[in-house]
């Protein structure tokens, strides 16, 4: 009994901090003062569960059946608030998160865009989802439009988030120019246009920050391109003559037609007619 108490010791902590269904890896473990020894012992037990070698997750409530594949939301939260990885949900599917998109596309697995510090083990694991990882490099190291979402993942497939911790995300200011930046070509146009539309709320003054920090030519020209073919009431809140726009014209779309304003080549329908240029001041 003497041998065992040592070890409830070390679980207890470890169960006070790792949800069910939520990943801890070695190294964590190890800080945490449970030894190899102790981790396969623990996987023996049940109180684990391998998921690739030197990942783990804490086992589901009994009655709940583990999916085979890890929920993104699970795999985020548990590098967010256990791992304490700086990473966050950007882009396309931050926009998801706050409600604006709409539009994902069809077939194969679900695209889910990650920004930051991840561990290597990651593209490893058997994911529900297709994680693309983006490194910050789109405002340096500018925190700005990063915060805690309205909503939690306490109804994600996989995660059983007794703790109701919410998603690290994006603000629909920041995944627009997160979204932008992921654009290529023109399959993705569309899409984005749609979003756009529905973007009504947006916040001036922080959109005119990460559009002064903002380290993408390409990006500050097409936010300005679909900024003036919508025309929302906060774009009359821009200046855009305080932002950089670059020299010369910038090709995205082949057989695209040159935006006049912005100098970008884009799809045919996304260049304004005679009255449209003349509305936007361009």
């Amino acid at each position: 009994m003497a041998m065992g108490h040592p070890r409830t010791q070390r679980l207890k902590p470890f169960l006070d901090k790792v949800p069910p269904g939520f990943l801890v890896d070695s190294r964590w473990l190890k800080a945490h003062g449970i030894e190899s020894k102790s981790i396969h012992r623990y996987v023996s037990r049940g109180w684990l569960e391998r998921l690739i070698r030197g990942v783990y997750r804490r086992p589901l409530p009994e009655g709940v059946e583990p999916a085979s594949e890890v929920s993104w939301e699970s795999v985020l939260l548990s590098l967010q608030r256990i791992l304490a990885h700086d990473v966050h949900l950007g882009g396309e599917t931050a926009l998801e998160l706050a409600g604006y998109y709409h539009y994902l596309k069809f077939g194969g697995a679900q695209r889910v865009h990650f920004y930051g510090d991840v561990p290597a083990w990651l593209k490893r694991l058997p994911t529900q989802a297709r994680i693309v990882v983006h490194r910050r490099a789109l405002f340096g190291d500018k925190p700005t439009g990063i915060g805690d979402s309205d909503q939690d993942a306490q109804e994600s497939r996989g995660a059983v988030n007794v703790w109701r911790w919410p998603i690290r995300a994006s603000s629909p200011e920041r995944a627009i120019l997160e979204a932008l930046d992921e654009l290529r070509g023109g399959a993705g146009f569309d899409n984005l246009d749609k979003v756009f539309g529905s973007l009504t709320m947006l916040r001036p003054k922080q959109l005119m920050e990460l559009l002064t920090t903002c380290r993408s030519v390409k990006v500050r020209r097409l936010f300005f391109v679909f900024a003036d073919r919508h025309g929302h009431p906060w774009r009359k809140h821009l200046d855009a003559s305080v932002i950089h726009f670059g020299s010369g014209p910038r090709a995205l779309v082949r057989r695209g037609k040159i935006h006049p304003t912005y100098r970008i080549y884009v799809p045919s329908h996304f260049v304004p007619g005679p009255d449209e240029k003349a509305a936007t001041g361009g």
